[in-house]
Formats: C-alpha cells, structure tokens, sequence
C-alpha cells in the first residue's frame, strides 16, 4: 500500500520467468523493457511534463522516460517522431510543447533535436543522447558530446539512453510548478 516500484532494461525472456512469481497488479512494457508495480489507488496527476524523440528508433528511450514520468505521478504529453530532418513537424507541435512545464528531448544520431526544441521554449529541456543510429554515432558518444556543447540557453544533459533518470529530473521541476 503506498509503494511503488520501477524496474528498468528488462528483457521480455527475463520477465516471462519472473512473472508468475510477481503480483498481478505488475505492468510490463516490452517496447522500453520497462517494469511498474503500483498502489492501486488512482493518483492526482501533477503539472505537464512533454517528451519528445526525433525517430522512431528512439521510442524505446521516450517510453521509459515517459512510463517513469507517469508512474511518478505526473501529466505526460508524448510528442514522437519530430527529429531535425523533418522540422516541420515540430513547428506543428510548438502550441502543445509550449504548455509544458518541462520538456525532455530524446535523440541519437546527431543529437541536434534538443539545441533546436531548446532555442525555440522557454521551459527547462532535459537531453537524453540515444545510442541508436548509424556512421560515426559512436553508440551515443555523437550526440552526447552535440548535446553538452548545446549553445540553447536551459538544456541539461543526462547520460546515453537515461530516460529513468531524465524522468526522475522532470518530476522534480514539474512538482516545484505545483507546489
């Protein structure tokens, strides 16, 4: 009662063992390998919280950021599939993007996606360099070093496919909003 419990990169094989010696009330999702044991209480949902991706290859990292943001008890906008090689969809997306009080931007390949999300709000941005992509990504060392050399005023960077961590930093800042 009260408890919540999140588990991360676990894969589909590791979960079908497991799961008959877990409680009923425990949701895995197989796209982010992501693991929720909740209260079974409805929760008041908190603030706005919008993440973002560039490609469909970054999903994986945008659902455990995003599923953790929920799970955490916040209002989660999903914004997919909007990356720098077709920038209009982002511009199509900026009056929902903009009622955020925190935006998280998933990317790989070049990471670019954040530098131009954060040069366009007004709202913190969280980066989260993917180690998806192909040519000299680098396995997310590539974007990881575009998104710490991010000239955008407002944009934090955590470690190569680290939405846990960027959902526990968004939480955060989207609490401080409500308080």
């Amino acid at each position: 009662s009260g408890i919540t419990v999140i588990g991360t990169r676990l894969s589909e094989t590791k979960y079908s063992i497991i799961k008959s010696k877990l409680p009923k009330r425990i949701k895995y999702d197989k796209i982010s390998k992501t693991i929720v044991l909740t209260d079974p209480k409805e929760k008041n949902l908190i603030g706005n919280i919008s993440i973002l991706c560039a490609g469909t290859s970054d999903i994986p990292v945008a659902e455990e950021t995003s599923i953790t943001a929920e799970t955490l008890g916040n209002n989660v906008q999903r914004i997919y599939d909007i990356g720098v090689a077709g920038v209009h969809r982002l511009f199509d997306q900026l009056e929902n993007i903009n009622n955020s009080k925190v935006i998280v931007v998933i990317a790989g390949m070049d990471g670019a996606l954040p530098s131009v999300v954060g040069g366009l709000v007004s709202q913190p941005v969280i980066a989260v360099p993917t180690s998806v992509g192909y040519g000299v990504a680098l396995n997310g060392l590539a974007p990881l070093l575009s998104m710490l050399n991010s000239c955008a005023p407002g944009v934090a960077v955590v470690n190569i496919d680290n939405g846990f961590g960027a959902a526990c930093i968004a939480h955060k800042i989207n609490a401080l909003s409500v308080a």
